[in-house]
């Protein structure tokens, strides 16, 4: 009997401890409502158009030089048609190098853009949670958080629109 005494009372301490403030957000509801955002989204939108547009270019050329070709190979000496073939090659393989580093620095522009903005929302994030003295601020949105008890935990994505000046709109009635 001493020892469960004992047991509780050595435990009853941590649990106590362990206890506290828990706080939770949605992403998915913030980021898209950021200027930022959607400056970025613009940004990306124009610089994937201005891709497409040059590749297309690329792609155009390439078309009327294999169109060029297919007429004049019947009558064409081995060497100039070897020479055509080659700048066909050439021109198809600057084609894709082409497609591949417009993907890569879209790819990487998207990244640079969504960092600052995730590093702007998490600085938000990280003085409320400090502020309210959260022990953990969990982002729901990512799937990762199977269950959250609104009971025990603090819904704070509202108070992150607002410090990130973030107008709430009211609900439609």
């Amino acid at each position: 009997m001493k020892k469960i005494l004992l047991a509780i009372l050595l435990i009853a301490p941590m649990a106590v401890m362990a206890q506290g403030k828990f706080a939770h957000f949605n992403l998915s509801e913030i980021l898209p409502n950021m200027k930022e955002y959607t400056a970025a989204q613009a940004e990306l939108q124009n610089m994937q158009k201005q891709f497409e547009d040059d590749l297309k270019l690329i792609q155009e050329e390439l078309q009327k030089m294999y169109e060029d070709y297919q007429k004049e190979a019947p009558n064409l000496l081995e060497n100039i048609r070897a020479r055509r073939e080659q700048e066909l090659n050439d021109k198809g393989q600057r084609y894709q190098q082409a497609l591949q580093d417009s993907q890569a620095a879209l790819q990487k522009a998207t990244q640079e853009k969504m960092a600052i903005l995730n590093e702007k929302i998490m600085a938000v994030v990280k003085k409320l949670g400090e502020a309210g003295g959260y022990v953990y601020v969990v982002d729901t949105s990512i799937g990762a958080i199977s269950f959250v008890n609104n009971a025990l935990s603090t819904d704070i994505t509202a108070q992150i629109k607002k410090e990130l000046g973030i107008t709430i709109a009211a609900p439609a009635n």
